[in-house]
């Protein structure tokens, strides 16, 4: 059975935040594969959109390409948030933290899947650090 990070640490820890910001940290990183998907099925939805946008039974003017884009810039600045914090935790091993937060997955899991390249207690402290981070961009 994995080891889970615990969701508090000592306030004496220098990447130290709320339990309850941590967690929503968490979530926030855990939309991530969401917005991907999203982001990328919205090039095939505007065609249609476009498509559907000459017969309408309101009063509303349509404006899918527009909506679209918005969508797009919607998904694509919170994917480049959470990617962006990970490459500022560690350069050599962002790719690891930024699976691991988006995934979910403990130090153990990522290391059989991936053979992450350090230690467990290089890899928490560089979650922590994500995390932290995180908090100061997000604010």
């Amino acid at each position: 059975m994995g080891t889970t990070i615990r969701p508090e640490i000592s306030k004496k820890n220098r990447y130290w935040i709320d339990k309850h910001r941590y967690y929503e940290l968490k979530h926030f990183c855990l939309q991530y594969p969401t917005w991907k998907k999203a982001h990328s099925s919205l090039d095939s939805m505007v065609r249609f959109a476009y498509d559907a946008a000459g017969s309408s039974r309101t009063n509303k003017i349509q404006r899918p390409v527009e909506d679209t884009v918005i969508a797009r810039e919607y998904y694509a600045e919170r994917m480049s948030i959470v990617e962006a914090t990970a490459k500022e935790t560690d350069e050599d091993l962002w790719k690891y933290i930024l699976k691991a937060v988006t995934e979910g997955l403990s130090y153990e899991c990522l290391r059989a899947q991936t053979n992450i390249p350090c230690c467990k207690d290089t890899y928490y402290d560089l979650y922590r650090r994500f995390f932290w981070l995180l908090n100061k961009r997000r604010k």
